[in-house]
């Protein structure tokens, strides 16, 4: 019997079968499309997001950029290009990508002709800062625990076996040390079924012992929502349609929504600082993503532009994922006034 967060672990990450380990999951032919593979104008967003805070940081010598979860190295290869329309922050800056999958490590290797980028499996070699950290769809990636109140109590949910070795869930009591967690949220006091990203918040415990030490932020776009909810948001998708959770194992991808209002309390409760939640539209719009379309089209023929237009429309439209995801921005510095965050 295993909590449903180290089954899904398992299934995800195991060396040799786990589905992060074993294909290639983004773009048309995988499972599912990121903003990066969408439109290299949302990755374009984000490079001037970063010189931007640089310069709010009053243009350091160090600059550390590290990338949570990179993908197949899309977003670094539109950074480092843009990057070199910025000489002064391109000199000092330095890239580290952080990824626990060997297989997407070696097609980053791949993808990223740039022998400039570190690639990491810890933050320890960052001595200096700041340091900015960025996760686009990283962290609903990492498995979640469930659980539900019943009378007094709190169960926990997990999987077994049944006689005939098919999968079935069981809910036991909570331990205490989660039971502890759970009760220390304001943002999970009223709900009887919740939703706990027990493994996100112990990588984010590094993330931000790292950003307390040398100063600096984490900036991360995900879908989720901004209230805590009564709801199972486990999903898992199998060449870009939805896939019964329990089908395919190894070979879909399973996520589930970012509860925003409990990674605000988070952040909170560890020392940073947070900045409005906003929308994936509204950060963009804020970096000025259309007014760089618009330029961008002048040179173009008519089937290019509309195209452009369609990617575009994709990351903004409230119907699309322009609502649907959204931004935070957890930090520990005496400014606030970070680009995109109006």
């Amino acid at each position: 019997m295993l909590p449903i967060d180290e089954f899904f672990k398992n299934v995800l990450y195991d060396h040799k079968l786990g589905y992060y380990t074993s294909r290639l999951p983004f773009g048309e032919k995988g499972d599912f499309i990121t903003s990066p593979k969408i439109s290299y104008l949302f990755s374009e967003m984000i490079a001037i997001w970063m010189v931007s805070t640089w310069e709010l940081f009053g243009k350091p010598k160090n600059f550390n950029i590290v990338e949570l979860g990179p993908g197949d190295g899309s977003l670094t290869n539109v950074l480092l290009k843009s990057f070199l329309k910025f000489p002064e922050f391109n000199s000092i800056k330095k890239i580290f990508l952080y990824e626990k999958s060997v297989y997407l490590k070696k097609i980053q290797k791949k993808n990223i002709p740039n022998k400039k980028v570190n690639w990491i499996n810890n933050y320890n070699v960052i001595k200096k800062g700041p340091v900015v950290f960025f996760g686009n769809e990283f962290f609903d990636a990492l498995p979640i625990k469930q659980f539900k109140r019943k009378m007094n109590s709190i169960l926990e949910k997990n999987y077994t076996l049944d006689k005939n070795y098919k999968i079935k869930e069981v809910f036991n009591k909570a331990s205490k040390t989660d039971i502890r967690m759970l009760k220390s949220f304001k943002s999970l006091k009223k709900l009887n079924f919740i939703e706990l990203p027990k493994f996100g918040f112990q990588e984010l415990e590094k993330i931000i012992k790292k950003i307390s030490e040398l100063k600096g932020c984490v900036l991360m776009i995900d879908y989720g929502y901004l209230k805590s909810i009564n709801e199972n948001t486990l999903q898992s998708v199998i060449k870009h349609k939805k896939n019964n959770l329990l089908d395919n194992l190894g070979k879909a991808d399973i996520t589930a929504h970012v509860n925003f209002d409990l990674l605000n309390e988070f952040f909170l409760k560890n020392g940073l600082k947070v900045n409005n939640v906003v929308t994936q539209k509204e950060f963009l719009e804020n970096m000025g993503i259309v007014e760089r379309a618009k330029i961008v089209a002048k040179k173009m023929k008519f089937s290019e532009q509309s195209d452009l237009y369609f990617r575009i429309k994709r990351l903004l439209s409230p119907s699309s994922m322009g609502d649907l995801f959204k931004v935070i921005l957890a930090y520990k510095f005496n400014k606030n006034n970070f680009a995109g965050f109006k």
